[in-house]
């Protein structure tokens, strides 16, 4: 039975890949519109997040959704067909199960965030409609 159930799946996914791409550059919503030194710092901020993902996955969609919606530059991975973002994920994460964020953190450690809720969670959090600019100093001063 459980072989018959994967022939069907797979059987399955060349036709409903395309829709499922479809569907989602069709829902993409409108990304959050941000003063330039209040993108500037949450670009700079993104820079310490990676997103692992699958590109047909529905939870992935939908974390790639907010993404957008809050108008991240957030580095994509395709842990489905790289095999190197495939073993960094499992190296890194001890799974491969996408979605999954990296998050450096400030002191240099590494975060790895499973779940498509609590990622979104997470960003909404960081970088929802009120975002703490911190540092304001120009891009070329921060190095001292």
């Amino acid at each position: 039975m459980r072989i018959l159930i994967r022939l069907f799946f797979r059987t399955l996914r060349p036709f409903l890949t395309p829709v499922v791409l479809l569907v989602d550059r069709l829902a993409a919503p409108t990304p959050v519109q941000r003063p330039e030194p209040e993108q500037e710092y949450v670009d700079r901020q993104t820079r310490a997040l990676t997103l692992y993902q699958f590109k047909t996955c529905p939870f992935c969609i939908k974390t790639r959704h907010a993404i957008r919606r809050l108008a991240l530059n957030i580095e994509l991975r395709n842990a489905q067909h790289d095999p190197v973002s495939r073993e960094e994920l499992l190296a890194g994460g001890g799974e491969v199960k996408v979605p999954c964020l990296r998050i450096v953190e400030e002191d240099g450690s590494v975060r790895w965030m499973y779940e498509s809720s609590d990622i979104i969670d997470y960003l909404d959090g960081r970088f929802g409609t009120e975002v703490d600019l911190g540092d304001t100093r120009p891009l070329s001063n921060q190095a001292d």
